[in-house]
């Protein structure tokens, strides 16, 4: 299953903060695909991403100025709520 995240009118450094926080949400292993509509946001998510250990699976342009990047969350833990409860 993949999620989505769309961060469309979101500026650095919100865009890395909300995508971070959604990642912790969930199990090794899933995919979230982030829309984003700023340049600089989408190189800084992608490669903050990549340094904290996540694939990612795709980046490519879907319209006129929004982005789309798939990244695979790493490891096989259990999502940060389950682990909570």
């Amino acid at each position: 299953m993949t999620l989505e995240l769309d961060l469309r009118g979101e500026v650095c450094p919100y865009t890395f903060v909300k995508t971070k926080l959604k990642m912790e949400e969930m199990a090794g292993g899933e995919e979230l695909t982030i829309l984003l509509d700023d340049t600089e946001a989408t190189a800084n998510v992608s490669r903050s991403l990549k340094s904290e250990g996540h694939d990612i699976v795709d980046l490519k342009s879907i319209s006129r100025g929004v982005w789309q990047i798939t990244a695979k969350k790493a490891g096989f833990q259990t999502p940060r709520k389950e682990r909570d409860e």
